[in-house]
């Protein structure tokens, strides 16, 4: 009988992690994989009321031995979601729409406010607030769709992350 409430206390302790992976994997930290590709933290930053765009950013890892492209991403939150690139040419900050993001096997791109990637969201069905989330689905030539949970931080979240690579 004593090795019976062992067995017992070892189960609850199990489902007791995987309801707590769980929570985590919801809170926007977790790191999803499809194929060879990882997605890990996903945030987007809060908007106010009437900004009819915002910015989301991930971070995307090749774990594998080939190239694959993040092809387009999607949420039901906006009309459209743009992949963008952002570069600065002398003190001026230039931004353009691109098709796609190349991944070479092994790569991690981190999209980080004010530099590089960032995904644009156009449209806005409402304002974004600090501590919601929203579900996104990356689409990958060869990994196929990844859904995502994106969480919404508060303006500012990831300026100091930014700031280190700001020319």
């Amino acid at each position: 009988m004593h090795a019976n409430s062992a067995s017992r206390h070892s189960r609850r302790f199990t489902i007791a992690a995987a309801i707590l992976a769980l929570g985590m994997a919801l809170a926007g930290g977790e790191t999803l994989a499809a194929g060879n590709i990882a997605v890990g933290h996903s945030f987007a930053r809060a908007t106010v009321p009437g900004q009819p765009s915002g910015g989301a950013y991930i971070s995307i890892e090749n774990k594998g031995k080939e190239a694959d492209t993040l092809k387009s991403v999607s949420t039901p939150i906006a009309k459209s979601a743009e992949l963008h690139a952002m570069s600065m040419d002398g003190n001026v900050m230039k931004m353009r729409d691109v098709d796609s993001i190349d991944l070479k096997p092994s790569e991690k791109i981190s999209m980080q406010p004010g530099d590089g990637y960032h995904i644009m969201l156009m449209g806005l069905s409402k304002p974004l607030k600090n501590g919601d989330h929203f579900p996104m689905t990356l689409t990958f030539a060869k990994a196929g769709k990844v859904n995502i949970d994106v969480e919404v931080e508060a303006p500012g979240a990831g300026d100091k992350a930014a700031a280190g690579h700001m020319h």
